[in-house]
Order: structure tokens, then sequence, then C-alpha cells
């Protein structure tokens, strides 16, 4: 029965803590360039007024893919704050995003193709780290259940700390959570800044609602990200929301002190970290503590 409750909680809820999120992050965004910034709520009334635009559609078969991955993205984080199985959800979440990525697609344009493609390569470069964190999660659970659980539930449950455990893939997420937060130097497919060169990428050829959705379930997915890094700090609920605000805070520097890069430094660095932190962190798991 929580459980239901908390996936019904997200749904509600994440619409409104993600809009926030975005709007402090601004804030502090602007503060750190030395300006005044927009109010907190801004992020809201630009999506409103998103909503009350005339919607333009190049092919119509764009607004069936971002519905998809509109609804995607809310059934991956009710899937994750329900507890169900984490393997599922890191599927679901590149299946949102694939959805997004046949979207910007479908319209032919060049600006939106070209970010499409990058958009793919950004699920590449995320996809290893997060797939060897739900392995290292499995192992650590195997010290309190026999035969070790993917569910959230089970570990979210731990009264051992997940980070005593994982620093490695705990690091190596942090690395790549900057890819699916749209930051700086990893924010190539599109961005929330003017600074992005090819216009609004993977966006480019949506407009009014269509691109008010497709907001909205990128503040869906950031409630989604930070949960994860919950996950390693669940033993101390109060440990857990400071670990999420100093890793927040942390993207937002990195967002504002690093330049893009390019799309192969981003596969490289984001497979080496992979390769290094997560698959030395579950190495060392096993051989230590022979899990």
């Amino acid at each position: 029965m929580m459980n239901a409750f908390y996936a019904i909680g997200y749904m509600i809820l994440a619409p409104f803590l993600g809009g926030l999120i975005a709007g402090i992050d601004r804030k502090i965004t602007a503060r750190m360039q030395g300006r005044v910034g927009p109010p907190i709520l801004q992020p809201f009334y630009d999506v409103l007024k998103l909503f009350e635009k005339e919607k333009v559609v190049v092919t119509r078969s764009q607004n069936y893919y971002v519905l998809c991955y509109v609804v995607f993205m809310v059934f991956t984080g009710a899937l994750f704050f329900s507890g169900g199985d984490i393997l599922l959800v890191v599927f679901a979440l590149t299946l949102s995003h694939i959805f997004l990525i046949l979207g910007a697609y479908a319209s032919n344009s060049p600006y939106s193709y070209i970010g499409a493609e990058r958009e793919l390569l950004q699920v590449m470069a995320f996809e290893p780290m997060i797939v060897i964190a739900t392995i290292g999660m499995y192992m650590v659970t195997k010290l309190a259940i026999p035969k070790g659980s993917f569910y959230v539930s089970d570990i979210a449950s731990l009264t051992i700390p997940l980070i005593l455990y994982l620093p490695g893939i705990f690091l190596g997420l942090i690395y790549v959570i900057t890819i699916k937060l749209r930051k700086s130097p990893f924010d190539l497919s599109t961005s929330h800044h003017a600074h992005q060169e090819i216009v609004k990428g993977v966006t480019t050829e949506f407009s009014g609602s269509t691109l008010g959705r497709i907001e909205v379930a990128h503040w869906y997915e950031t409630v989604l990200l930070l949960a994860f890094v919950y996950l390693f700090f669940s033993f101390n609920p109060l440990m857990g929301v400071i670990a999420v605000l100093l890793v927040y805070l942390l993207e937002i520097f990195i967002d504002n002190n690093y330049p893009r890069v390019k799309w192969q430094m981003l596969l490289k660095s984001s497979w080496l970290v992979a390769l290094i932190l997560g698959m030395a962190n579950i190495a060392l798991l096993y051989y230590v503590r022979g899990v």
C-alpha cells in the first residue's frame, strides 16, 4: 500500500518539485555569473506560456513520440518510487529517451537530426555506468538478503550504508548524471542556456504544448535522478537529503565552470569512468567481501 502511495506521490508532486529545482538552479547560476536572475517560479511561467501558444507540428508522428516519452518517463519514476525492479527502471528510462530521439528524427530538420544523434550518443555514454550501479546495489543486498535483490524497496531498506560499499560507483554515477541533467560539459544534444551552437538541438522542431510536455518530463527525470543519489544514503534519511542537495549544487558548479566537450570525449570519458570506478568497485567488493 505504501509503495503505491509513493508512486502516486511521485506522479503528482515530481513536476512541482522538479520545476522548483529548475528555478533554484537558474537563480544560483545567475548569482554565480553576477546577475540577479529570474524568479524561482520562472520555469512554471515559461511552461504555462508554452501550453498557451499555438502548437505547430512538422509531422504528426512527433506528437505520438513525445507522448510516449512523457508516459514512459512518468512510468519509470513511478516504478522506482513504488519499489520495483531497478533493472526495469533503467530499461524504461532508456526507452523513454529513445522515443524523444525518434520524435527529433521524424522532423527531418538538420538541427533536430544532429540533436537526435547527439542524444543517442549521450544515452550510450550514460548506460554502462547506470547498469554497473544496479549490479553493485544488487551485490550489496546479498549481504542482507541471501539471494540478493534488484528491487528498489529492498535496496532502500538496507540498514548498511550503501555509500561505504560503493564509493567508486557513487562517484561514477555523479559523473554521468551530468549528462542526463543536460549540464555542461555534456549538454551536447540540447541546452537550457543560450550557448548551444545547434539552436535547441533535439527539441528544435518542437513548439507550444509539445515543448512544454518535454520540459515537464525533464522535471520528472530530475527528481528520479536525485532519488538514485538518495539510495546511497537511504540508511539515514537526513544524510540522504543533504547528499542530494550537495550533489545538485556540485552539478550547478560544474555547469558554470566547464566548457562543452566534443562527443568523442563524452563517450571516452564516460566509458572510462564506468570501467575504472565502476568495475574496480565491483571487483573489490567481490574479492574483499566475497559477495
